[in-house]
């Protein structure tokens, strides 16, 4: 076991990034879940006690003097803004004295770096390359990513949780912000850093990375394991598996959102559009694991095959 390649990779310059995200995305996870954890209780509470909800200061820290300041932006936050400036550039700048530059030799297109990868921030989408079509993952999905981001504001109809942590009345919200971004994004990420090695071959931890591996691992499309060998029956079939991907993932997700009398009442404040809307993005990105479940454990490359592009 290669337990020194593991720590060559993790203390390279550019996985810095990385190795922190491990650490800090964990933290403020937690950080942030136990205020949600401490305020539901606190609104439990006040729901249960009409005289507590009169009085109480609708914190969960005692009341303390000086709180009336921070609703001033001049100067007490930009106090704080300017100080926390401070501190990241003084941590910036050791930062680039301390490690140095991950710049290579010049481009040499007779020698091509193996594995060659992309940039921290980039590693995600490199990763979705294995599952998906490149037209799908380099064009498609993250276009949709950043369209979904920017749709969130106009499909959520739910009017809690604003200016405060709660993880009650916005179950639904972190449990799909955890599992897009934590668990599918983060750990492609991971993946792509820590587990592809050469040739762009699944290593596991502690595995040396060896140049002159050869994995024989055929894969093949969903069609061919039924013995559909024509274009058209490819497309038919791989068309109708979508059609019923879809349905199945619509109406889990639909139990999802209607399992409670409080995600019902989320539910029916929305209108047409923001469900249809909601439903997609959640049909796609459910896609990512559906396709690398497939990959990894199956061999199937593409379930949908036509001329113009495969899934």
């Amino acid at each position: 076991m290669d337990w020194a390649q593991l720590w060559e990779i993790a203390s390279a310059p550019d996985n810095v990034p990385i190795v922190a995200l491990i650490v800090l995305v964990p933290f403020y996870s937690w950080y942030g879940l136990r205020q949600s954890l401490a305020n539901d209780r606190l609104i439990a509470q006040l729901e249960t006690d009409p005289q507590m909800a009169k009085t109480h200061h609708r914190k969960t820290q005692p009341w303390r003097p000086g709180w009336e300041r921070e609703v001033h932006v001049w100067p007490y936050l930009l106090r704080i803004e300017f100080l926390a400036a401070i501190i990241v550039t003084f941590i910036l700048m050791v930062w680039s004295i301390a490690l140095n530059a991950p710049l290579e030799e010049p481009a040499n297109p007779t020698l091509t770096m193996n594995p060659s990868k992309a940039p921290w921030y980039f590693l995600g989408l490199q990763e979705m390359l294995v599952y998906f079509d490149p037209w799908m993952a380099g064009v498609v999905l993250p276009s949709l990513i950043l369209v979904g981001l920017m749709a969130i504001p106009y499909m959520d109809a739910n009017p809690l949780g604003n200016g405060y942590y709660t993880y009650k009345q916005r179950k639904f919200a972190i449990w799909a912000f955890c599992f897009g971004f934590l668990i599918l994004w983060l750990s492609m990420v991971v993946i792509g850093t820590f587990i592809r090695g050469p040739g762009w071959i699944w290593f596991w931890p502690g595995q040396t990375w060896d140049h002159n591996r050869v994995v024989f691992e055929a894969n093949r499309d969903l069609p061919d394991i039924f013995g559909i060998t024509s274009a058209l029956g490819k497309g038919i079939f791989g068309g109708i598996v979508t059609l019923l991907y879809t349905a199945v993932t619509a109406i889990a997700f639909h139990k999802v959102l209607t399992w409670n009398d409080f995600n019902r009442k989320i539910y029916q404040r929305m209108t047409l559009v923001q469900y249809l809307t909601l439903q997609f993005f959640i049909i796609t990105m459910m896609s990512l694991p559906v396709k690398m479940i497939a990959r990894l454990a199956f061999r199937i490359k593409y379930v949908w095959i036509t001329p113009w592009f495969n899934i």
